[in-house]
């Protein structure tokens, strides 16, 4: 450039500036300016939002869990560049099943959406025209979903999403029976084999008869690591997952598995097509990519080394409560969903005077905030599985401190 035009732009700068500055919030700009970096902005702080230590648990309404830095940066590189969304489904579903034991898998906006696109892909196969009917199925030849009683709440909405009608039996005689031409589909939630009467094997060796398509909700049943290929291996048709727990993927992505023509049928109902009930599913390029990094850090990690550091963290926070006068302990591992170490603090409430509400609000409210769930009127459960390093001691002190507080000895 020449040098008067140099000076001409370096005479403008200052209107750019203020333009900029009377649109974008000051927050916005910082004090990066010349380096051509942004600032950093801490939301959270900015909005006044409470964070908090999770030694409850992966719950959605705590969003659940934190993505590791080879996640986060995942998600950070592909955001920079343009590809072709069914292609980015393509190759990842082709790592995500090679690793799950699965002909096909694809990721979808969170287990729900798993459910919701496995049951259509059941229902339309291929059919274009069954596809943009759903949830209108009354004419479908086949439309209804097998469902034992002990499984059949809350999660079944993902499946009568697609128009599906459920039949709920309770014994392998009503089984039988239940089968008809209507038939579509058998549904098995993982979570609460316990509660039903016919248990995995079984299950499927009637739907093998009949020729009926399986699919199983395992959303939070990992780990054990081994549960990603298990239930493929098993015979399960279809098998839906959540990313954003264990797996420590994006909160809003998923994992459905299964026979290669399922997934494909799964697809037409979901985005980037339109005219279909899954549009709203949408799930982006950077959560694709981010769900498979997280499954491939998940699958090579060390689970031995992480189970033992669990175990270690609930014995630090199991030593500083039992330090108070009243207070008993147990600790628990959950058969199936969530199945990690988990520890429960209960007292005496003639020694240590304080409800399990009360202790709750008390460390909420503390600093720093601290979330744990309530098992009964006396008692408090906790997980460390999502606790970062050293705040399995804070989690413990601030509990002895409290009850020692409540105490009347």
């Amino acid at each position: 450039m020449k040098r008067r035009e140099i000076i001409k732009l370096l005479s403008a700068a200052p209107l750019i500036g203020g333009a900029a500055g009377s649109i974008l919030p000051k927050t916005a700009l910082g004090s990066a300016g010349a380096a051509g970096t942004i600032a950093k902005r801490d939301l959270i702080k900015e909005l006044g939002l409470r964070t908090f230590i999770n030694a409850a648990g992966t719950y959605t309404t705590m969003t659940a869990s934190l993505m590791h830095d080879e996640v986060i940066e995942a998600i950070n590189s592909s955001s920079q560049e343009f590809v072709m969304y069914d292609d980015v489904q393509d190759r990842v579903g082709e790592r995500i099943a090679e690793i799950c034991h699965s002909e096909a898998a694809m990721v979808t906006a969170g287990c729900w959406s798993a459910l919701v696109l496995g049951t259509a892909g059941v229902l339309t196969g291929m059919d274009r025209k069954k596809v943009a009917q759903l949830p209108r199925v009354e004419d479908f030849d086949k439309n209804e979903v097998i469902v034992q009683k002990g499984h059949n709440h809350g999660y079944i909405h993902a499946l009568t999403n697609t128009g599906i009608k459920p039949v709920e039996i309770e014994r392998r005689a009503d089984l039988e029976n239940a089968i008809n031409s209507k038939t579509a589909l058998m549904y098995f939630l993982n979570e609460s084999a316990p509660h039903g009467m016919i248990l995995h094997e079984e299950w499927l060796s009637v739907a093998k008869k009949h020729n009926i398509p399986t699919i199983i909700d395992i959303a939070a049943d990992i780990p054990p690591v081994e549960n990603l290929w298990k239930y493929n291996d098993m015979g399960f048709d279809l098998v839906c997952i959540s990313g954003g727990k264990a797996l420590r993927g994006p909160q809003s992505a998923g994992l459905l598995l299964g026979k290669k023509e399922l997934i494909a049928a799964a697809r037409l109902s979901a985005p980037p097509g339109g005219g279909n009930i899954g549009r709203g599913m949408k799930v982006n390029k950077e959560e694709i990519l981010g769900m498979y990094a997280a499954l491939d850090k998940y699958v090579r990690q060390d689970h031995d080394k992480e189970w033992k550091m669990w175990e270690d963290r609930v014995t630090v926070i199991e030593n500083a409560a039992k330090k108070v006068d009243g207070v008993t302990t147990a600790v628990t591992v959950p058969p199936i969903a969530n199945h990690t170490p988990s520890l429960s603090i209960s007292w005496d409430i003639g020694r240590v005077n304080i409800s399990r509400q009360e202790l709750q609000e008390r460390l909420r409210m503390g600093t720093p905030s601290i979330e744990v769930m309530g098992d009964g009127d006396h008692t408090i459960k906790l997980t460390v599985f999502m606790l970062k390093d050293g705040q399995d001691k804070i989690v413990g002190n601030r509990i002895q401190e409290e009850l020692l507080r409540a105490s009347t000895s």
